[in-house]
């Protein structure tokens, strides 16, 4: 197993997947254990996790995120949902407003550094439309779709792309 820090290393945006390599339901479950594992405000957990393994309703994802196709070809989309609501219950309108954003988002990032020890890869996506996806997955009233997380085994691995210098991104007081 890779420490922490080769698991991050490791970690690029996936966009073509093997089409005859199923995601073997323990891993899928370890992943999202792993995502429920992440911090949250109040230990709330103010979000929801939808798991799209159906085809047509990853095609339809992939046509209302301006056509991205990947979504449609991995074989299973992690839809990471903020629930305001529930967050509210503890924090009031900033935790609607910020809490449950942090929580679902930091709950995401778990899960893309779980799909990378699984020895998988995936892809973040935030430019889709919103309301179509919410009608899509048939939310409840009040969830909020966030991240779309494609998932499977990469049919190949893509350069890392540049970072930022550390200088350039931290001050220190």
């Amino acid at each position: 197993m890779w420490d922490f820090f080769e698991t991050v290393r490791h970690r690029h945006s996936v966009r073509k997947y093997q089409a005859d390599m199923p995601i073997e339901t323990e891993k899928l479950h370890a992943i999202l254990e792993m995502a429920c594992a992440a911090p949250s405000a109040g230990d709330l957990q103010s979000y929801r996790i939808v798991v799209v393994c159906d085809p047509s309703t990853r095609a339809a994802l992939a046509h209302v995120a301006r056509e991205q196709d990947f979504i449609a070809e991995a074989p299973v989309c992690l839809v990471f949902c903020a629930d305001p609501s529930r967050s509210a219950t503890t924090f009031g309108e900033r935790g609607a407003r910020l809490y449950a954003l942090q929580d679902t988002t930091i709950a995401a990032a778990y899960a893309q550094l779980a799909i990378v020890a699984a020895g998988m890869g995936s892809i973040w996506i935030g430019d889709f439309d919103e309301e179509r996806a919410r009608t899509i997955l048939q939310l409840e009233p009040g969830l909020t779709p966030l991240a779309l997380l494609s998932l499977g085994y990469p049919a190949e691995l893509p350069e890392p792309s540049p970072r930022r210098r550390l200088d350039q991104v931290t001050i220190w007081r």
